[in-house]
C-alpha cells in the first residue's frame, strides 16, 4: 500500500467502504450532486437489533490499497456504486458491460454494488433488476436515499455471515493464513503443520474477526477477539498482525471512551442522524462481554466525564492512557516493515486525533514528529503539497501553531517547486496566508500598534517577502504593493539600513504601475485586506492645532447683555460654572478659526530612514466643517529627527472642526493616518470652532520691518514691528497703509494708540492720527528727562535711548461683523535715539532793550561726525566731535501770563506740583519754538533740532519773562530803547513816560526822579551836570493809580545847553506802592540823547 489516507481516524475501523465512481462520461457538477446525497446516508440502525451501520465514501480509491482488506477490514472496498448517463437502449449494453469491468477492478473484495442510470427510459427501465436503479434524470430522484439504505442492508448481511462463519470455525488446522501483500512469497515453502504457524493463524483470523464486529456493530465482542489475538500474536513474535490487533484495541477503546469521535467536524456529524438514542447505542450487546461500571472511569485527562458516566467502562476496554501506550506499541511493530509505512503513518495520525481530545500536546507532538520522519514511496509533488497539509492541520489540532504554520508554508513552497512544469503560484499565496496566525502575524497594521512586537520578526520578513512575490506571480500587483506596505510599516524596527532601502525601492517600482490606496482589497476566497498607511514614515510625535496669527484672530465684542448673562449666579464663585466651563474646554480648544482664512496644524516629525524621506501630498483628514485642504510637499533629512512641519487648510463653511489625522503620498503609497491609530502622539486638542468670515487688513508702512519684536505688558501679540534710527531732535514721517486683502467688506475701523514706557528720559509728543473712520483720543503719557538743569554732567544723555509704542487698529466687517465678532491689527514701532547736541549750561545776558535779553547756550556735540547749529537769526556754529562752544541768543522776552496761574483756571481740581510742571513744560516749548535751534550733519545729510525744555532755572525764566509793567519812554513822541535820540543845543526837547499795566492788580500811584548824566567810558559816569542840562519844570514826574489793562503817563521837558551824548537815568521813589511789587517790574529803557549844535 503506498497511497496513505491522512484523514483517517480510530473510528474509521467500525466503517463499511463504499466507493462511489462515475462510468462513461459524466459531468462533474451532476456526479458530485449525487454523491453528496449518497453520503448523507452514512449510517443506519439494523432491522430488529439495536446496532448501528457506519459507511464510510470515497469517490477514488486505489485499488494496490484494497489487497490490504485482511490487514484491516475497513480497508476493504465492500460496496461499489457507479453513477452513469445513458440516453438510449442501444447505449445501454455497452453501459452496463462498463459496470461489470468497473466491479471486476474491486471484484474480489466487493459484497454487493449499484448502477444508478439517469436519463433512460423505455422497457428497459420496467425490467425488475436489484443492482440497478433508472432515474429519468437528476432532478427526479427522490429515491436515491432509500435505495443507498437497501443496500447498505446488503452489505450488512453479507457482513453478518462472514462474522458468523470466521467466528464460529472451530476447526483450528483448516483457518487459512491471512496475509498481506508482500508477506506471500515469504510463507512459501513454510511448515503448516507446525504449532507456530497453527497459532499465527489464529492470531491472525481473531483480529480479523475482531473487525468484523467492530464494522457490526459488535464493540464488546469486538474488543475480546482483539484481547485473544494479542495473546495469540504475541507468543508467536508475529509484529506486523500483533501491530494490527493492538491498534484494532485501540480504535474500539477510542469509540468506547469518545462516541462523538476523534476527527473533528466529520466524527461529529457520523452521529446525529443516528435513529438510535445514545443509551441504546451504547447499551450491552448480546453476545458481549460483562459489562463492569467502573467509577475511577471518571478521569480528568480530556475525556468527557458525562459520556463516560453513561457508557461506564468496559471489562476489556483500554484506559485513556493505556489506549495511547497501545498506539506507540503498534506503531514500534509497524516500523520494523518498510512495506508499512502507510500503515504506520495513518497509526500516528489516528494516535494524535485522540490525543488533541485528551489535551496531551506534548505526547501528540511525538507521534506527528515520527510521522513527519517515516519515509515512504517516492511522492509525487500533490502527495507531498498533501502531507505537509496535513500535518499543518494536526499541529494545529494540538495548538503547535508555530510548527503548523512550519509545515504549511513548505506546502506552499512545494506548490511552485522548480520541478512542477506550471508553478501553482494562486494555492502557493493561499496556503502562505494560512500560515500568518501562526507566526503571530496578522495583515491588520493595527494590532501592530499596540503594546510590545509578538513573534519572530525575521521569519515574519521572509514570510512577507514570499507573500509579496507569490502575489506577483500571480498577476496581482495591488496585492503585492499592499504586503510591500504592510512589511515596511510594521517591520520598520527589524530591517537595517540596506533592507529598508532594498524594501522601499521595490515599492517604488510596484508603485510606478500600481499605486497603493487606502481601499480594501479582497483576496481569492473572500477575505479582505485591511489598508496600510505609513504612520511610520514619517513618524509623528505631536500635533498641535495652531492659532491664528495675531493680526487674524477674532475676539468677541464684549456687550452688557453678554456679561449679564454670564454672571447670572449671586454668587462671587459658583463650582457648577467652573465645572461646566471646565467640560467645555474638554471638548475644544479655546480660540476659533475663521471661515475663508488659512488655518495651520503642526506636526513635529521625523523621518527613521537612513536616507532623504520625501513624503507627497501631505494634507489634513477633518470632519464637521467643509475643509479645503492645501496638500504640502516636504524632504526630511535621513534619521532627521524631531521636524516641525505646517499643515494647512481652509474651512469653507462654519461650525466645529474637528482634525481627525493627515494624509501622505509615500513611495507612491497614498495613507490616510488618522490619530486614533497613531501611538504615543502628543494632542493639546483636536477640535476648534470656525466663526464667519471678518475681512483681512494687511499693513505696510514707509519704515523697515524690525527683527525686535515688543512686548507689551498687557501680553498683546504685536502683528508687525517697525524700526528706525534717528538722532536725538530728528524727525521722521511715518506713512501708513491698510489694504483690505480679504473678500468681505471692511464696515468698521477703529484706531488707537498707545505709548509704552519710555527709557532714558526721552520726552514724546504723542502721534498724530488721520482717519476717514473714529477716531480715539488718549492722553499722552511722557517721562521726565534725568538730565540736570544747571551745570549736568556732559556725558549723561550721550548713551542710546529707545522708544516703543503701539498702533492699534480694530476692524470689522462681513457675517462675522454680525456675529459680534472683530479684528484687532497691531503696529509696534521701535525707535533708537542716538545722541546728537544737547546744552551743558543756559544762562542770560540784559540786552540794550527792556524787552530783550541775550540767551547763552553751551553746545555740546555728541556726535561723530561734524556738524554745524543754528538758530533764528543767528550765524551757524560748526562743532566738531566732541566740541563744546558758546552760542549766544538775542531774544524778546516772553510774555508768559496767558498760562494757568491757579487751579481754578483750568476748571478742575489739580495737583499744584503737577501744575508747576504743566506750566514749566508751556514755557519751555514757547521758548523753543523761538529760538529755533536746529543742528545738521552735512556729511550725512540729516538734520534735527534742539530743545532746551527742562535745562531752563527759575532765574533764567524769570530773566526771559517780559514784566507785568510796561515802562516806555519816549522823546520828541519817539519810543527810545536802543537807539540814541537825536536833539538841537538850547531846543526843548518833551520827554513822556508811558506805563501800561499788564498784571491782574492795580498799581501806583509812583513817583520817578529822572536824573542826567554822561558816562566816560571809563566807568565814571557824572551826574553833576547843572550848568549843561535844564529841566523845564521838576526833575520828579508823578503816576496815578493804574487799573488791570489799564495806561497812565506823564509829561515832562528838557533843555541841553551843550552838545554831546547824555543819557537819563529813571529811578523810582521809595514808597509803599513801590515797595509791594518785585524790582523786575520798574525796569525802564535807558534814554541816550544826543545833542547836536543848533542850526543856524
Amino acid at each position: 500500500m503506498s497511497v496513505p489516507d491522512y484523514m483517517q481516524c480510530a473510528e474509521d475501523h467500525q466503517t463499511l467502504l463504499v466507493v462511489v465512481q462515475p462510468v462513461g462520461i459524466v459531468s462533474e457538477e451532476n456526479f458530485f450532486r449525487i454523491y453528496k446525497r449518497i453520503s448523507s446516508v452514512s449510517q443506519i440502525s439494523v432491522r430488529d437489533s439495536q446496532r448501528v451501520l457506519y459507511i464510510r465514501y470515497r469517490h477514488h480509491y486505489p485499488p494496490e490499497n484494497n489487497e490490504w482488506g485482511d490487514f484491516q477490514t475497513h480497508r476493504k472496498v465492500v460496496g461499489l456504486i457507479t453513477i452513469t448517463d445513458c440516453f438510449s437502449a442501444k447505449d445501454w449494453p455497452q453501459t452496463f458491460e462498463k459496470f461489470h469491468v468497473q466491479k471486476e477492478i474491486y471484484g474480489s473484495t466487493l459484497y454487493d454494488s449499484r448502477l444508478f442510470v439517469f436519463g433512460l427510459q423505455g422497457e428497459i427501465t420496467e425490467q425488475p433488476r436489484t443492482d440497478v436503479a433508472f432515474y429519468p434524470n437528476y432532478e427526479d430522484c427522490e429515491a436515491v436515499e432509500k435505495r443507498i439504505e437497501d443496500f447498505i442492508e446488503s452489505l450488512f448481511i453479507v457482513l453478518e455471515s462472514k462474522r458468523l462463519d470466521r467466528a464460529t470455525d472451530k476447526s483450528g488446522d483448516k483457518i487459512p493464513l491471512l496475509c498481506v501483500p508482500f508477506e506471500k512469497k515469504d510463507f512459501v515453502g513454510l511448515d503448516t503443520d507446525s504449532r507456530h504457524y497453527k497459532k499465527r493463524c489464529q492470531g491472525r483470523m481473531r483480529k480479523h474477526v475482531g473487525d468484523l464486529c467492530l464494522q457490526a456493530g459488535m464493540l464488546q465482542d469486538s474488543l475480546v477477539h482483539y484481547h485473544m489475538s494479542v495473546e495469540l500474536l504475541r507468543s508467536v513474535n508475529d509484529f506486523l498482525w500483533l501491530g494490527a490487533a493492538l491498534e484494532g484495541l485501540c480504535s474500539a477503546s477510542v469509540i468506547c471512551h469518545y462516541p462523538g469521535g476523534t476527527g473533528g467536524k466529520t466524527g461529529a456529524r457520523r452521529f446525529q442522524g443516528s435513529s438510535l438514542p445514545a443509551e441504546a447505542a451504547n447499551r450491552h450487546r448480546p453476545g458481549a462481554q460483562e459489562v463492569l461500571i467502573d467509577p475511577g472511569a471518571l478521569t480528568t485527562n480530556g475525556i468527557n466525564p458525562d459520556t463516560s458516566a453513561e457508557i461506564g467502562r468496559a471489562k476489556n476496554c483500554l484506559s485513556p492512557e493505556d489506549i495511547i501506550d497501545k498506539y506507540k506499541e503498534a506503531i514500534s511493530y509497524y516500523s520494523k516493515y518498510k512495506n508499512a509505512g502507510v500503515i504506520e503513518l495513518e497509526a500516528c495520525v489516528k494516535a494524535v486525533r485522540v490525543l488533541a481530545i485528551q489535551k496531551r500536546s506534548m505526547d501528540a507532538s511525538e507521534f506527528l514528529q515520527n510521522a513527519v520522519y517515516i519515509n515512504l514511496r517516492q511522492l509525487s509533488e500533490e502527495e507531498k503539497i498533501q502531507r505537509y497539509s496535513i500535518l499543518s492541520e494536526l499541529y494545529e489540532l494540538i495548538g503547535f501553531h508555530r510548527k503548523s504554520a512550519f509545515f504549511k508554508r513548505v506546502a506552499a513552497m512545494q506548490c511552485v517547486a522548480p520541478s512542477i512544469s506550471e508553478p501553482g503560484w494562486r494555492a502557493c499565496y493561499k496556503l502562505l496566508l494560512e500560515t500568518l496566525p501562526g507566526y503571530s502575524l496578522s495583515l491588520d497594521p493595527k494590532d501592530f500598534s499596540r503594546g510590545t512586537h509578538r513573534g519572530w520578526a525575521a521569519v515574519q520578513m521572509r514570510l512577507l517577502h514570499e507573500l509579496v512575490y507569490a502575489s506577483r506571480r500571480m498577476g496581482n500587483p495591488a496585492l503585492s504593493v499592499r504586503h510591500l506596505s504592510f512589511l515596511l510599516q510594521t517591520m520598520l524596527d527589524f530591517l537595517s539600513d540596506q533592507e529598508k532601502k532594498d524594501v522601499t525601492q521595490s515599492l517604488e517600482n510596484y508603485t510606478c504601475k500600481c499605486p497603493g490606496t487606502m481601499e480594501l482589497l479582497t483576496l481569492p476566497g473572500g477575505p479582505t485586506l485591511p489598508p496600510v498607511p505609513f504612520t511610520k514614515l514619517p513618524i509623528v510625535r505631536r500635533v498641535k492645532l495652531l492659532n491664528l496669527p495675531a493680526s487674524l484672530r477674532p475676539q468677541k465684542m464684549k456687550s452688557l447683555l453678554g456679561q449679564n448673562v454670564s454672571t447670572k449666579s449671586p454668587f462671587i464663585y459658583s463650582p457648577i460654572i467652573a465645572h461646566n466651563r471646565g467640560e467645555e474646554r474638554n471638548k475644544k480648544i479655546d480660540f476659533q478659526w475663521v471661515q475663508g482664512d488659512v488655518c495651520e496644524v503642526q506636526l513635529m516629525v521625523y523621518n527613521p530612514m537612513p536616507f532623504e524621506l520625501r513624503v507627497e501630498n501631505m494634507g489634513l483628514l477633518t470632519s464637521g466643517v467643509d475643509f479645503e485642504s492645501l496638500p504640502a510637499a516636504l524632504s526630511l533629512p535621513a534619521e532627521s529627527g524631531l521636524y516641525p512641519v505646517t499643515l494647512v487648510g481652509v474651512p469653507q463653511t462654519t461650525g466645529m472642526i474637528t482634525v481627525n489625522g493627515y494624509h501622505t503620498t509615500v513611495f507612491g503609497v497614498f495613507s490616510d493616518c488618522l490619530l486614533d491609530n497613531l501611538p504615543g502622539v502628543k494632542t493639546s486638542g483636536s477640535t476648534v470652532e470656525v466663526i464667519p468670515a471678518l475681512p483681512r487688513l494687511q499693513i505696510s508702512t514707509s519704515l523697515p520691518r524690525s527683527a525686535h519684536s515688543l512686548q507689551p505688558s498687557s501680553g498683546d501679540e504685536i502683528s508687525t514691528n517697525v524700526s528706525v534710527q534717528l538722532y536725538n531732535g530728528e524727525a521722521q514721517q511715518l506713512v501708513i497703509q491698510l489694504e483690505n486683502i480679504g473678500t468681505e467688506p471692511l464696515e468698521t475701523l477703529e484706531v488707537t494708540s498707545r505709548l509704552l514706557t519710555t527709557k532714558d528720559g526721552i520726552s514724546v509728543s504723542g502721534f498724530p492720527l488721520c482717519s476717514p473712520f473714529r477716531q480715539v483720543v488718549r492722553p499722552r503719557v511722557e517721562s521726565k528727562p534725568v538730565n540736570a538743569p544747571e551745570g549736568g554732567k556732559p556725558g549723561d544723555p550721550s548713551h542710546m535711548k529707545t522708544l516703543e509704542a503701539i498702533l492699534n487698529f480694530k476692524y470689522s466687517g462681513g457675517p462675522g461683523h454680525a456675529e459680534g465678532y472683530y479684528r484687532n491689527l497691531s503696529l509696534g514701532l521701535h525707535v533708537e535715539a542716538e545722541p546728537s547736541v544737547f546744552f551743558t549750561r543756559v544762562t542770560t545776558l540784559p540786552a540794550t532793550s527792556t524787552r530783550q535779553c541775550h540767551l547763552l547756550l553751551d553746545i555740546f556735540n555728541s556726535t561723530e561726525h561734524e556738524l554745524t547749529v543754528s538758530a533764528r537769526g543767528n550765524e551757524e556754529l560748526i562743532l566738531h566731535a566732541g566740541e563744546c562752544q558758546r552760542m549766544a541768543i538775542q531774544v524778546d522776552k516772553f510774555s508768559f501770563e496767558s498760562f494757568p496761574e491757579s487751579p481754578g483756571e483750568k476748571g478742575q481740581l489739580t495737583n499744584p506740583k503737577q501744575l508747576e510742571e504743566e506750566r514749566q513744560e508751556a514755557r519751555g516749548l514757547e521758548i523753543d519754538s523761538k529760538l529755533d535751534v536746529h543742528w545738521r550733519i552735512p556729511s550725512l545729510k540729516r538734520t534735527g533740532e534742539a530743545s532746551v525744555e527742562g535745562l531752563l532755572s527759575q532765574l533764567v525764566l524769570e530773566h526771559l519773562q517780559l514784566a507785568p509793567l510796561q515802562w516806555d519812554v519816549l522823546v520828541d513822541g519817539q519810543p527810545c530803547d536802543c537807539e540814541a535820540a537825536a536833539c538841537r543845543v538850547g531846543d526843548p526837547v518833551r520827554l513822556e513816560v508811558r506805563l501800561t499795566n499788564q498784571s491782574l492788580r492795580s498799581v501806583g500811584p509812583f513817583a520817578l526822579t529822572v536824573a542826567p548824566f554822561q558816562d566816560h567810558q571809563n566807568g565814571v559816569h557824572n551826574y553833576d551836570l547843572h550848568d549843561a542840562v535844564s529841566f523845564v519844570g521838576s526833575s520828579t514826574f508823578y503816576l496815578d493809580a493804574v487799573q488791570p489793562s489799564g495806561q497812565s503817563a506823564c509829561l515832562g521837558a528838557l533843555l541841553f545847553l551843550y552838545t554831546g551824548d547824555f543819557f537819563l537815568h529813571i529811578h523810582f521813589h521809595q514808597d509803599s506802592a513801590s515797595k509791594e511789587l518785585p524790582p523786575s517790574w520798574f525796569c525802564l529803557p535807558s534814554v541816550h540823547v544826543r545833542a547836536l549844535d543848533a542850526q543856524a
